[in-house]
């Protein structure tokens, strides 16, 4: 499948949103997660720009994703929004984002869904959890994806997994590495599922490995 995408604009506050049209798709995580990594190598080429700095992203970025080569209307939207949990990055900052991405999350009525970035080789952080106990109370539809998988052994990958699933009471949590593609397959499947509006295959917060 040949995918192709273009930006579309950057939004810091509800106004500057784009107009609701096709279902749009949403990725979360703390700043560090591999977000960037992830979302160039789920659509095969650099749309989301990969900083050695955590926290870069301050804004909304939204992006049209056109999954056939003929099309002329985009079939859904990426909204790339900033990472959390960087102690680091400027309160003042930090505290205008509940302006902007707390209506995005709770009230925009094309989201289709929210894909959840956890880094595998990390223990749970409390601002995942306050993540998905929002979403949760939202009754946003989300899926798990657990980061940087290629850097953990066979047994090291299962009690990472099984741990995520244990700690945010999930039943399934997909395995993801940008570097050699695992999961990629299983993604775009979800994905899919979230912008058909089905939920027979990937209901709420479960996912198939």
């Amino acid at each position: 499948m040949k995918i192709h995408c273009k930006f579309l604009t950057s939004a810091a506050d509800p106004a500057q949103f784009p107009a609701a049209g096709v279902p749009e798709i949403a990725f979360l995580g703390r700043s560090n997660v591999g977000k960037s990594s992830l979302l160039n190598s789920l659509v095969g080429e650099k749309m989301a720009h990969v900083s050695s700095t955590p926290g870069r992203t301050r804004t909304i970025n939204f992006f049209e994703i056109y999954l056939r080569s003929n099309n002329t209307l985009p079939d859904l939207r990426f909204a790339d929004l900033p990472g959390y949990g960087y102690a680091k990055l400027s309160k003042s900052i930090s505290a205008e984002w509940p302006r902007f991405i707390d209506p995005y999350l709770q009230e925009r009525e094309n989201l289709a869904g929210c894909i959840v970035l956890i880094d595998s080789n990390i223990p749970t952080q409390p601002s995942d959890l306050q993540l998905i106990e929002f979403l949760r109370a939202a009754q946003r539809s989300f899926l798990v994806v657990a980061t940087k998988t290629d850097r953990l052994s066979g047994n090291q990958l299962q009690n990472s997994i099984t741990a995520l699933r244990r700690e945010f009471e999930l039943e399934k949590v997909l395995p993801y590495s940008a570097k050699t593609g695992i999961g990629k397959e299983l993604l775009w499947k979800a994905i899919k599922k979230l912008t058909s509006g089905s939920t027979e295959e990937y209901p709420n917060d479960s996912m198939t490995q």
